[in-house]
């Protein structure tokens, strides 16, 4: 779809910015990962999610959107996977510190960082912002229940159903369904996986733990409009007739 880009912060000019916080002091921030997802996915699967559903509020709510952060906090020893890159908890937190503090310092008074990335460390560098009185609103798109609407597993895991029916809707031409595979793993070292506490993605996988093969463009047309729907709800308090199964 063609992009509208007069509420983007790098496509704008500094008056327009600075007249723009005058009426809405409101900043989206979508930050993303490079992190495998299997063979079918695109390593930057997270940072394609976020940005969309921050495009779609950013334009909903008349609310200004910053670039995507495209990299975040990974396990260290993904190197393996081509392409990957991770940096460590304390950068991430101290980077996205140190813009905070510059975008409060020119009228900004509210942030809300959305990210489709699950690691717990990454997580945790967002939720322990701090701002001089600025609020911060951090969203993990998949801590939205979506099981309801999963055929083949019982929640998002990684690169499988869940996500790989979010890009076949959003971004088809990024998927290669003819390379998909599934592959289990037990619910509790996939918590392990998502804490940090494997020293490696899990073996076997290839980059995934779920069931992609089961995806569809249907099914993540579902599930993206439940995340934005419950996403509206919850963070700017915004409900349409139809909200009604929204978190």
């Amino acid at each position: 779809m063609p992009m509208d880009h007069r509420l983007a912060l790098d496509e704008l000019s500094w008056t327009d910015v600075a007249a723009h916080i005058a009426r809405d002091a409101r900043l989206l921030l979508p930050i993303g990962a490079l992190e495998q997802h299997g063979p079918h996915l695109p390593l930057g699967a997270n940072a394609l999610i976020a940005g969309r559903i921050t495009y779609d509020l950013s334009l909903e709510f008349g609310v200004l959107r910053a670039p995507v952060i495209a990299y975040g906090v990974n396990v260290a020893s993904e190197r393996a996977y081509a392409g990957t890159a991770t940096v460590r908890a304390k950068t991430l937190h101290r980077l996205i510190n140190e813009l905070l503090a510059t975008w409060e310092s020119q009228g900004f008074e509210e942030f809300i960082l959305i990210t489709a990335h699950r690691h717990e460390p990454h997580l945790d560098a967002l939720t322990t912002l701090a701002t001089e009185s600025a609020r911060v609103r951090v969203v993990s798109v998949w801590d939205v229940d979506v099981s309801a609407l999963l055929e083949a597993q019982p929640g998002p895991l990684h690169a499988g159903e869940a996500e790989t029916s979010l890009l076949l809707h959003l971004f088809p031409d990024r998927v290669r369904m003819d390379r998909a595979r599934d592959f289990d793993l037990p619910a509790d070292q996939f918590e392990r996986y998502l804490h940090g506490r494997l020293p490696a993605p899990p073996p076997g996988g290839a980059g995934v733990v779920g069931r992609p093969t089961a995806a569809t463009a249907e099914k993540g047309k579902r599930i993206y409009d439940h995340l934005v729907r419950t996403i509206r709800r919850c963070v700017f308090r915004s409900a349409l007739p139809d909200d009604s199964d929204a978190l």
